[in-house]
């Protein structure tokens, strides 16, 4: 099945690219989840508009993603949330999560797509997560999950 990715999906594209994955894939995951939409032949302006957005948030050359990479890396970012006793915490920390406590340290805007968490983030103390800018350039980033 044809479609047309909305969203970064990684291994498979960026957002605008027009892909072909089985059925199944398409049907019961991407398009549900909004990472997708249907090929036809009036989705080619869809494609353009999608491209357009893309290339404006888009970090454009490697220069400016190491760049960036420098400023997030410079920067200490602690992001409260509520915790038990045991310091488990209620819920997770999300990558908007990550993304908003990037921006309130006083580091660049980050887009939550960008930002890539290993394995869910469910305790208190110093976790790692990497941001990627650009195809080539990954930021690694050190978090400190504390309890508010």
């Amino acid at each position: 099945m044809k479609i047309i990715l909305t969203h970064e999906v990684s291994g498979l594209g960026t957002a605008g690219d027009v892909v072909d994955v089985k059925d199944g894939y398409a049907r019961n995951y991407l398009v549900p989840r909004g990472f997708a939409i249907r090929w036809t032949k009036g989705g080619e302006k869809d494609v353009a508009q999608i491209r357009r957005g893309r290339k404006i948030r888009e970090i454009a050359t490697i220069e400016q993603a190491n760049e960036v990479k420098a400023q997030l890396e410079g920067v200490n970012v602690k992001l409260a949330v509520r915790a038990g006793d045991a310091g488990r915490l209620f819920g997770s920390v999300t990558p908007a999560d990550v993304a908003s406590a990037i921006k309130a340290a006083g580091g660049p805007d980050v887009d939550k797509r960008r930002v890539e968490i290993g394995s869910p983030i469910k305790t208190l103390g110093a976790h790692q997560v990497s941001v990627r800018l650009h195809a080539e350039v990954v930021a690694k980033l050190g978090v400190e999950v504390v309890a508010a």
